[in-house]
């Protein structure tokens, strides 16, 4: 294996997607579908076999080769996409989306290791590039309809009387918005205005927390509500400094700003779809603590002390080593809250 960065943004992308995949698609659907089975029992035993199997075969991939890596990890994909295969042939085409990019980011890793193993000329980060592109893409779609779902729970929980609408028109323009940077991207990289496109992501993106502003009711001040929206906040961040540091003719910075979208946004959407999971999914409660604040405030801080090694450079080694420290941390925070409720019966005695 050569190029070690190469395939160090492959499994932060590819392996940690598989797993917020895994949660997402497992308990969320049998949510929006009822009568569809979770994974549970023997199968979750499997396809989590199947999922530590592909990040133990990346790390021997000098041993056992690309070959192996590349079947353990699509068929992880793939399995996925066959138990989600309901969402695209539902009739009323409801969330049908989220099927359709998952299969668009299903060819995308089949892209990625044709040109690993020598079957197609593109290099590996300029399609992880596209990857990211489309994992975003994936995430806005989702965290729609997680918004729509744990926040109204939330306003009942709190007994107010309002509803929340995450409105389709502005998660679609962050959506387009997100696609047009990253064709542009790829065809024009070098392309000024690529910076200007990184500019409307960022606004259209930000633009989603509008949504949080009720008419009637105040829901600014729950917790959750922030928790959500420092996931768009990050994305915005994240793709108005690209922009930024283009026009600015800076190019070095644009790897280290792309940490506010992976590290930043991706990691807080997958650890909020994990953390609904632990309360909403095992039948109790969306609750708020101490280790919920600590869990989301961590991953701000690790990724802005990435995003910012441009302006820092000369401690860029520390930087690096801290914020991977601290960026495990709300992990390991959440196994210590929800593991109990994780290997549990749910709460409210539905299957699952």
């Amino acid at each position: 294996m050569n190029d070690t960065l190469t395939w160090h943004i492959y499994e932060m992308l590819f392996g940690i997607l598989t797993a917020g995949v895994l949660a997402f698609l497992t308990t969320g659907l049998p949510e929006l579908f009822p009568g569809m089975i979770p994974f549970i029992g023997k199968r979750l035993y499997n396809i989590m076999a199947l999922w530590v199997l592909g990040r133990i075969s990346f790390w021997t991939i000098d041993f056992t080769g690309i070959w192996l890596t590349a079947i353990l990890n699509l068929a992880m994909l793939a399995w996925l996409i066959w138990f989600a295969k309901d969402v695209v042939l539902d009739k009323l085409q409801r969330h049908a989306s989220l099927g359709y990019v998952l299969v668009a980011i299903f060819a995308i890793e089949v892209w990625f290791f044709a040109s690993k193993l020598g079957y197609a000329v593109t290099d590996g980060i300029t399609i992880l590039k596209v990857a990211l592109g489309f994992m975003v893409v994936l995430i806005l779609l989702a965290m729609r309809r997680v918004n729509m779902e744990s926040v109204n729970e939330l306003m009942e929980d709190k007994e107010i009387d309002d509803i929340y609408i995450a409105r389709p028109p502005l998660t679609n323009l962050a959506v387009f918005s997100v696609l047009i940077f990253t064709i542009v991207e790829f065809l024009y990289p070098t392309n000024t205005a690529l910076g200007w496109i990184g500019l409307a992501c960022g606004a259209s993106i930000l633009a989603i927390t509008a949504d949080y502003i009720l008419e009637d009711k105040n829901i600014l001040n729950q917790p959750f509500v922030w928790y959500y929206a420092s996931i768009f906040i990050m994305l915005a961040v994240g793709y108005a400094l690209i922009g930024w540091d283009i026009l600015n003719d800076d190019i070095y910075g644009i790897n280290h700003f792309r940490h506010f979208i992976t590290t930043g946004g991706m990691s807080l959407a997958y650890l909020l779809v994990l953390i609904t999971i632990g309360w909403i999914h095992t039948g109790r409660n969306l609750t708020s603590n101490i280790y919920t604040h600590l869990m989301i405030i961590l991953l701000i801080v690790a990724t802005l002390m990435r995003g910012l090694i441009p302006f820092y450079e000369e401690y860029s080694s520390q930087l690096y080593l801290w914020s991977a420290i601290i960026w495990t941390i709300p992990f390991i925070l959440y196994m210590k809250v929800f593991y109990k409720f994780l290997i549990s019966p749910r709460a409210d005695g539905i299957k699952g």
